[in-house]
């Protein structure tokens, strides 16, 4: 299954394929370079197809846990200020996708969405420290009963060029469900109520809407 932010790339990508391999086999007469050209452009279209995929995820929902929204690996674990929205201290918690992630992002609780704002700005790497706040970038705040209020953030990176994000203010999330995309490499920041427990650990491995980052206390 591929993400609907992908077919009409996935379509031209095809077209511009199956027009390659014309053009090759009709003035590429030597016939190792034509077969390398071949295997290079049907390379590039299998990425393609694997940047868009959009698989179906086992999200066990609970008010009291938070899950991860994206895949990735987690480069940031720690206290900090929270400047946007709440301005005061959360724990924030970092996931990095790399080119070849599922780049699918997703409501990490269920509950209304109470904030939901995009912010242009720049294409630094995404493991950048200002990334977070200069990069282009969309801020999204959940909130239930159970949980309180979660705040996550799609962050460009420098081969991101546009965010999808599909929150709107007072539309109930629904855990695990799609909630936006992110194209060409990213990361999604968390920012978790103090008391929340940590259920990962740095340099962990975590799947969006099955991994649980934390849980209440």
């Amino acid at each position: 299954m591929f993400h609907k932010e992908g077919h009409k790339i996935i379509f031209v990508t095809l077209v511009i394929v199956v027009g390659s391999f014309f053009l090759i086999d009709e003035f590429i007469l030597n016939e190792w370079l034509r077969k390398g050209l071949m295997i290079a452009v049907l390379a590039f279209f299998i990425l393609i197809l694997q940047f868009f995929r959009n698989p179906k995820r086992n999200t066990h929902a609970n008010e009291m846990q938070a899950l991860s929204p994206v895949d990735g690996k987690v480069v940031v674990i720690e206290e900090v200020m929270e400047n946007e929205v709440f301005k005061d201290k959360r724990i924030q918690v970092s996931v990095f996708m790399s080119p070849i992630n599922v780049h699918v992002t997703r409501h990490p609780i269920s509950g209304r969405v109470s904030y939901s704002k995009y912010h242009p700005g720049k294409y630094l790497v995404a493991w950048h420290p200002k990334a977070s706040e200069e990069n282009e970038r969309t801020t999204v705040v959940v909130e239930n009963q159970h949980f309180g209020k979660v705040l996550y953030r799609q962050i460009a990176g420098a081969l991101a060029k546009r965010i999808v994000n599909y929150a709107k203010v007072d539309s109930l999330a629904i855990q695990g469900r799609d909630s936006g995309f992110i194209k060409f490499g990213s990361r999604v920041d968390l920012f978790l109520p103090l008391d929340a427990e940590i259920k990962v650990e740095l340099n962990q491995k975590v799947r969006g809407g099955e991994t649980v980052i934390a849980e209440m206390k």
